[in-house]
This record gives C-alpha cells, sequence and structure tokens, in this order.
C-alpha cells in the first residue's frame, strides 16, 4: 500500500478550487523570488500589447502571445526544477548541477522559439 498524501485526498469542486488556488500561490511565489520571471512577465505583457495592436490574423497573434506564455510556462518549471532540487541538498552535486542546466536549457530554447516565430511572423506581415 502507497503512503497517502494529504493533498491528494480532495475530489470534485473542492479539488479543482484547491488547485486553482495553489496555481495562484505558485505564480505569486515565482512573482516574489524569481528574478528572472518577473523579467519574462514584463516581456509578456509588451510582447502582448503589440501582438493585439499588429494588424495581423487572429491566429498570428494567438501564434505570438502564445510562444511569450510558453516562456513563461517552461521558466516555471524550471524554477520548480532549481527548487526542489535545492531542497535536497545545497551541496555542489554534478547531478544537482545537470538538473538546472538543463532547465535553464529549456528556458533558452523556449526564447529562440519565440524569437524565431515573432520574426518570421513580422517578416511575412512586412516584407
Amino acid at each position: 500500500m502507497q503512503p497517502v498524501n494529504e493533498f491528494k485526498s480532495k475530489s470534485g469542486l473542492k479539488r479543482i478550487f484547491s488547485a486553482f488556488f495553489y496555481s495562484l500561490d505558485g505564480l505569486k511565489a515565482a512573482w516574489c523570488h524569481e528574478h528572472a520571471f518577473r523579467q519574462e512577465l514584463g516581456l509578456f505583457v509588451v510582447g502582448t500589447v503589440i501582438a493585439l495592436l499588429l494588424r495581423i490574423s487572429a491566429f498570428e497573434k494567438l501564434v505570438l502571445i502564445g510562444v511569450l506564455l510558453l516562456v513563461l510556462i517552461v521558466e516555471l518549471i524550471n524554477s520548480a526544477i532549481e527548487a526542489v532540487v535545492d531542497r535536497i541538498s545545497l551541496e555542489r552535486h554534478p547531478l544537482s548541477k545537470n538538473a538546472k542546466d538543463f532547465g535553464s536549457a529549456a528556458v533558452l530554447l523556449t526564447c529562440i522559439l519565440a524569437f524565431a516565430t515573432w520574426a518570421v511572423v513580422l517578416f511575412n506581415r512586412f516584407y
């Protein structure tokens, strides 16, 4: 028999409301403790305003905003990986370094995807 996790015992609407508030707690913690998240959120807000003002299709707007949102999502996952690694041990270890570097690389690749997406959409629109 597996150990019971007190956080998994909720069901139905109670679980949905709890999950929503846990998510808000995560966003608040990211805002308060993660400098990169705040920077990327600023870019998301500016990019979203620009995307909405551009004379492009609704689908292109969705794609431009979506890749910026993807950067935030991957940053949150990267921050979660870093928090778990630090929770386990603050000692330097090659596996800890790998975990943190892999998360960072995922953010980098997502930023490259966002940049390439914006470049292609804007190039096709204006040239």
